[in-house]
């Protein structure tokens, strides 16, 4: 038995799916859903030494607590995990706070290296941390997906007077 579509069951089938679209983009341009997925596109982009991708991900007014602009952080990521074989970036239970024109997102960091060396010193400088990671992203346009890192912080990291 042949199916008829009728202009009536197409207008309906079309406002349907538009309505259906439109949920799902809503959904998808939520600030937390943005935040969360900028965040993991930026440890991905690290993992794999994406310094392009990593760098479009800074905002140019980037400072974080131990000094640092977007060119010194930049410099610094690439220097680092240079020793850093088989990068892996993984986040634990991160939650993302919204504030005016930005969000926070805050989650424990644990940094894995194929390298045994090199892992015994992220062991002992970076997972072992007590605190929190906090990234700072702020909204730059009106476009939903228009985010940037602004500010990394976590108070208990220290980073050792010989590296600066």
């Amino acid at each position: 038995m042949p199916v008829t579509i009728t202009f009536r069951g197409g207008l309906y089938g079309g406002l349907a799916l538009a309505l259906c679209i439109g949920l799902y983009l809503i959904w998808l341009w939520r600030p937390e859903h943005q935040v969360q997925r900028h965040t993991e596109n930026f440890f991905r982009a690290i993992e794999h030494r994406n310094w392009e991708t990593v760098a479009d991900s800074i905002g140019e007014n980037y400072q974080d607590q131990w000094g640092d602009d977007r060119t010194r952080v930049l410099e610094r990521m690439r220097e680092g995990f240079r020793w850093v074989r088989g990068a892996r970036i993984i986040a634990a239970n991160p939650t993302v706070r919204i504030e005016f024109r930005g969000a926070v997102w805050v989650g424990k960091v644990t940094l894995y290296s194929t390298d045994d060396d090199v892992m015994q010193l992220l062991n002992e400088r970076i997972n072992k941390l007590p605190a929190p990671f906090e990234l700072e992203w702020h909204h730059l346009s009106r476009k939903p997906w228009d985010w940037k890192l602004v500010r990394v912080s976590n108070s208990a990291f220290q980073i050792p007077a010989d590296m600066y």
